[in-house]
């Protein structure tokens, strides 16, 4: 496996890539005092990331790749799933109060190696942490307590979801490591996510600028609206289908939609493709739609138990 870790000051060379992976493997926080002054973030040209060129896709390939799933589950059953272990992974960084921008990245690497992979090659419940536990360190969160870690997912599992699951969370912090080392391998080390909350920040700030000054809180309600739309997008395909100023511009006509705010000479003025806008807002009101009918506690425990099991267990 060639390692490539993505850096916002460029590549560098293979035996200091080498230095970064293993001290990631190894739990090490890089900060501003590591003597290369390295550091993962966000910054950096989108249409030139491996986000944009390795993990876009379209809507046929992600059903090409799901078809060993598909066998098992329906399209709209593998959706669920998804969702609710989008949810598992909210429950369990809500008490690390882990940011949101890091549960976002965490159920962005939950879905990547999702497409690669089948449900029944990993636990998805061992692979949700593992998530959660690289983004943490990915987004500069800080390094997380090994057992504050397990204690959470353990107590999270029993107390929320005790009703899809019949046993206790029973992996400990080896089996996290070894599967953070395989959700690695699996990812190629494209580690840097663009999310949809930076754009829609400078959208909502552009949109204000064109407002009176007795209606720029509308610009307010709007960013708050459109912000909480962009979590509920982590429950569909839609950061795997579009970039992320796309998907912040639908948000926002989501939020218009749903606050009943006219801003459609604002959005025909932006130079974008404004049917693929239209496109994703489908899918975030689908996702609404299905919503009103998912009774995940009914629903998850069937669906779970259609799913394959693991050959291997925890050790």
């Amino acid at each position: 496996m060639q390692l490539t870790i993505e850096c916002s000051d460029g590549k560098y060379s293979p035996k200091l890539q080498f230095f970064v992976f293993i001290s990631t493997i190894l739990h090490h926080k890089l900060t501003r005092t590591f003597p290369w002054n390295i550091k993962f973030n966000m910054a950096g040209n989108f249409w030139l990331s491996s986000h944009f060129q390795q993990w876009l896709f379209d809507r046929q390939d992600l059903i090409r790749e799901r078809q060993e799933d598909y066998q098992v589950l329906t399209e709209e059953e593998y959706q669920k799933v998804m969702i609710f272990f989008a949810n598992v992974m909210q429950a369990i960084g809500e008490p690390l109060k882990m940011k949101q921008q890091v549960i976002a990245t965490a159920t962005i690497y939950f879905k990547r190696f999702y497409i690669r992979n089948s449900l029944s090659s990993v636990d998805p419940l061992l692979m949700a942490p593992t998530c959660l536990f690289l983004a943490s360190k990915v987004d500069e969160f800080g390094v997380q307590s090994n057992n504050r870690f397990i204690e959470v997912c353990r107590n999270v599992v029993k107390t929320k979801f005790g009703y899809a699951f019949q046993q206790e969370f029973q992996y400990r912090m080896p089996n996290i490591f070894e599967c953070e080392f395989y959700l690695l391998e699996m990812m190629d080390c494209c580690l840097i996510v663009f999310h949809p909350y930076r754009p829609l920040v400078q959208f909502c700030q552009e949109l204000g600028t064109s407002l009176d000054k007795k209606d720029q809180h509308q610009q307010d309600l709007i960013l708050q609206t459109a912000w909480k739309t962009i979590n509920d997008t982590l429950r569909t395909d839609i950061c795997l289908l579009y970039p992320p100023y796309l998907v912040a511009l639908a948000c926002m006509q989501v939020a218009c939609i749903i606050l009943g705010k006219d801003f459609k000479q604002w959005f025909a003025e932006l130079s974008v493709d404004i049917d693929k806008c239209v496109e994703v807002v489908k899918l975030i009101l689908n996702l609404y739609d299905m919503w009103k009918t998912f009774d995940e506690k009914k629903e998850i425990p069937a669906l779970l138990a259609k799913i394959p099991k693991p050959k291997s267990s925890p050790r």
